[in-house]
């Protein structure tokens, strides 16, 4: 995800012991080149994108690290990983995989969204009846 889309900012603070998370669609790939092969190393997480994950609970531990989803969004459901290619060019020592931002993508549909459908402090004002 993060090779593909140049806009995101990664964490990249110096990773501590919690393993990150992800949630079932990002299942199986490499948080740093998005492969789907070989998942050789755990990712860590730095403490502040994985807080209450090392203690068993807390809602840090289960986002997804990739995209961010929650635990009303389906939550994260697998530990991350780095592929076999990303540890040999030593990507998994860049810092914390967590993303950070958004994402242009994902508030310039927010920003359409609300031009096409009008933002209304109260919706009920211009009602009678």
């Amino acid at each position: 995800m993060a090779r593909h889309q140049v806009d995101l900012v990664r964490c990249a603070r110096l990773p501590g012991i919690a393993v990150g998370r992800v949630c079932a669609a990002h299942d199986g790939r490499c948080v740093a080149c998005d492969s789907m092969v070989r998942p050789c190393v755990a990712a860590r997480v730095c403490d502040g994108c994985g807080y209450g994950a090392a203690a068993g609970g807390g809602s840090g531990g289960e986002r997804c690290v990739v995209c961010g989803v929650g635990e009303g969004g389906g939550g994260a459901v697998a530990d991350a990983y780095y592929c076999k290619a990303c540890v040999q060019m030593e990507k998994d020592r860049d810092g914390c995989p967590a993303i950070v931002n958004a994402g242009t993508a994902v508030v310039g549909s927010f920003y359409n969204r609300k031009k096409q459908h009008g933002f209304n402090l109260n919706p009920t004002a211009g009602r009678r009846g």
